[in-house]
């Protein structure tokens, strides 16, 4: 069995090309993706080789506060871990919405703390429709 590993932090900021310079300035991260974000403000994505992090727009129009918002775990089995949350008690993994390239399942732990379930991992952007379609072609 392969051990989940976390490789994905998400932090929601008011000025994310900002925060996204400074830990390229400051950590030497690489900006490895940039989606459309909300009301102007772009979601940036960087990587230090092993560790995604998640720069995302939060603006009053947004539910989510500012600061850190969840983890992902790269894993090798959605059902499984799925059944787990079950049997601790808590809500099955749901999936997440289609124009999220990294993780396929959102789910929280005991405290509410959200974090994705990613067979795919973090490390490429792909969409639910690219690996639908990778999934045919292999079929």
């Amino acid at each position: 069995m392969t051990k989940p590993t976390i490789r994905h932090l998400a932090i929601m900021s008011r000025d994310t090309d900002k925060l996204a310079q400074f830990y390229k300035d400051v950590f030497e991260m690489e900006e490895i993706h940039r989606s459309k974000g909300v009301d102007g403000i772009p979601g940036v994505y960087l990587s230090d080789g092993y560790l995604t992090l998640a720069i995302l727009p939060c603006s009053l129009k947004r539910e989510s506060p500012q600061g850190f918002n969840h983890f992902g775990f790269t894993i090798d089995d959605t059902e499984k871990y799925s059944q787990r949350l079950v049997e601790y008690g808590l809500e099955e993994a749901q999936p997440r919405p289609s124009n999220r390239p990294y993780a396929e399942h959102r789910a929280c732990d005991p405290d509410g703390n959200l974090f994705d379930l990613s067979e795919h991992g973090f490390e490429e952007v792909e969409y639910s429709a690219e690996r639908k379609a990778r999934a045919k072609e292999i079929a």
